[in-house]
C-alpha cells in the first residue's frame, strides 16, 4: 500500500536549468460534470498551426479552463476569428456560448512569436479585454496558461492558477526523480535524480525554493533546493530521521518530524538551519505538519490516540485539539489558503480516499472527493478551488485534479512512470 509506505517513510523517517523540457510526458483526461459551468467558445488561433505546429496556444488554454471545472467548452466548429474580428453575437448566442476567445500567432522576425486575444462576454455583446505578448519560443506554453488566467479571473473574479507550478516524484525503474512542472504537468524539468527515494517536497512561499526528503545517505535528510539555479544545502541532518519539511506561511521557519531526542516529534527551525526548538513532546509518533494560512497554528498527524488522527497545535507550543473524528485512520492534512477547509487522506474499510472537511462549521462532517482506493498527498491550488493528489490507476501511481465538490476531475496520464507526491506551487511565477 503506497500510501502507508509513504507515511512510514514519514514516521520513520542536478541542475534545474539543465533538465530538458518533458514533452508528451502527461496528457489531461477531464471527467464529470458540474453543477454549473460557464459555457466558452475558444477558437483556433489564427496562424497558429503554420507558427506553432507542435503546440497549440488555443488547446492548452481551453484545456485550462475546462479543467478548472468552472468552464464548458463550445464547438467553434471551425469559425475563422481572431483578435481584430467583430463576432455576430447572435450567432454564438445561437450556439449556446455565453463567452467567446479568439486570438492569433505571429512569428516575428527575430524568431519570437506574437500572441493576441481577445475575450468576449456573448451575453452582453461586450469586450472583456484582451492582451499582446511576444515570447520565446520556450514561453510559449507558460503565455497560454497566462491567457487562461485572465480569463479565467475576468469571468470568475477569482485569480487563476494555470500559470503556477506543482512538483513532484517520479520512479521509474531503479531511479527516483524530483520534477518541477506546469500545473497540468507538462514542461516538465527536473530537480534531482536519485536510485534512492525521494519524499515530501514542500514550496517556499516565494515559489524560489523546495524544501524535500532524501534517502541518498542512506538515511531521511531534509535538504532545501534553489528551483532556479539547482544549488541545495542540508536543512537538517540530525540524529536519526529527519522528515516531513513545511514551510511557514512568511517563508522563514519550516516545521519539521525529528527523531533526534528518541521518537518522531516535531520541531521548528529557522531557512538557515539554525534555531531549533522542539513543539511537540509526547509519547506518540507526531508528523506531517502542515501551517495554518495565518502562520499561527499547525495541523499534523499523530498516533496518540491509538490510531493516526489530524490534531492542531499553536506555533508557540502547548494545548493540543483533535480535529478529526471521523474514522480511525485520518493522514496527510493539507489547509486551503483561506484556512476553511481541510482536506486529508482517510482509511475507509481497505480503502484510503481523499477527503475534505469544513473548519470554518462547528460540527461539519468529512466530505469523500473520491471512490478510489490509494489517494494519498493532497494540495490546494494558490487560489483554493482546485486539490491535485496521487492515486492509482490501471497499474499506474498517477496524478489527479479535483474540484472541491468532486464533481470535475482531471487525470495527468503519465507514460512509463509512477508519479506520486505532489504538492501545488503558490502564485508569482
Amino acid at each position: 500500500m503506497r500510501v502507508l509506505r509513504t507515511m512510514a517513510g514519514l514516521m520513520v523517517a542536478g541542475l534545474l536549468a539543465a533538465a530538458a523540457p518533458a514533452h508528451a510526458q502527461f496528457r489531461v483526461e477531464i471527467s464529470g460534470v458540474g453543477a454549473t459551468q460557464l459555457p466558452i467558445a475558444i477558437a483556433k488561433f489564427r496562424d497558429e498551426d503554420r507558427a506553432t505546429p507542435s503546440l497549440s496556444v488555443s488547446a492548452i488554454v481551453r484545456a485550462d479552463l475546462e479543467r478548472s471545472g468552472v468552464f464548458k467548452g463550445v464547438d467553434t466548429a471551425g469559425a475563422a476569428l481572431d483578435e481584430s474580428s467583430q463576432p455576430v453575437m447572435t450567432e454564438w448566442r445561437g450556439r449556446s456560448a455565453d463567452a467567446l476567445v479568439a486570438g492569433s500567432v505571429t512569428r516575428l522576425a527575430d524568431g519570437r512569436f506574437d500572441i493576441r486575444f481577445k475575450l468576449w462576454d456573448v451575453v452582453k455583446g461586450n469586450v472583456l479585454g484582451g492582451q499582446s505578448t511576444a515570447v520565446e519560443a520556450g514561453d510559449l506554453r507558460l503565455a497560454a496558461h497566462r491567457i487562461a488566467d485572465f480569463i479565467y479571473e475576468k469571468l470568475t473574479g477569482d485569480k487563476g492558477v494555470f500559470s503556477t507550478r506543482i512538483a513532484y516524484v517520479t520512479k521509474g525503474g531503479n531511479r527516483h526523480t524530483l520534477r518541477v512542472a506546469d500545473a497540468d504537468g507538462e514542461g516538465g524539468q527536473v530537480a534531482l535524480n536519485s536510485p534512492e527515494p525521494i519524499i515530501s517536497p514542500a514550496w517556499s512561499p516565494d515559489g524560489k525554493q523546495l524544501a524535500y526528503v532524501s534517502f541518498e545517505k542512506q538515511k531521511a535528510v531534509v535538504y532545501v533546493q534553489d528551483t532556479s539555479t539547482g544549488a541545495r544545502r542540508e536543512l537538517a541532518n540530525f540524529r536519526g530521521s529527519n522528515s516531513a519539511p513545511a514551510w511557514s506561511p512568511d517563508g522563514q521557519t519550516l516545521a519539521l518530524t525529528l527523531s533526534r531526542e528518541h521518537g518522531s516529534q516535531l520541531y521548528l527551525i529557522d531557512r538557515n538551519g539554525g534555531n531549533v526548538r522542539r513543539l511537540t513532546t509526547s509519547n506518540a509518533i507526531d508528523t506531517e505538519p502542515a501551517f495554518a494560512p495565518d502562520g499561527r497554528g499547525i495541523y499534523f498527524v499523530s498516533d496518540r490516540g491509538g490510531g493516526p488522527q489530524i490534531y492542531r497545535t499553536s506555533t508557540s507550543g502547548g494545548n493540543v485539539e483533535r480535529v478529526t473524528f471521523s474514522g480511525s485512520y485520518n493522514i496527510s492534512p493539507a489547509i486551503s489558503p483561506d484556512g476553511r477547509t481541510l482536506a486529508y487522506i482517510s482509511r475507509q474499510g481497505g480503502a484510503f480516499r481523499l477527503y475534505t472537511l469544513d473548519l470554518s462549521t462547528s460540527g461539519a462532517q468529512p466530505v469523500a472527493l473520491t471512490d478510489t482506493n490509494d489517494d494519498e498527498s493532497p494540495s490546494f491550488a494558490p487560489n483554493g478551488r482546485l486539490i491535485i493528489y496521487a492515486t492509482r490507476a490501471q497499474g499506474r501511481d498517477v496524478l489527479m485534479t479535483t474540484t472541491l465538490d468532486g464533481k470535475i476531475k482531471a487525470r495527468l496520464l503519465s507514460t512509463n512512470v509512477d508519479v506520486r507526491e505532489p504538492v501545488w506551487g503558490p502564485f508569482g511565477r
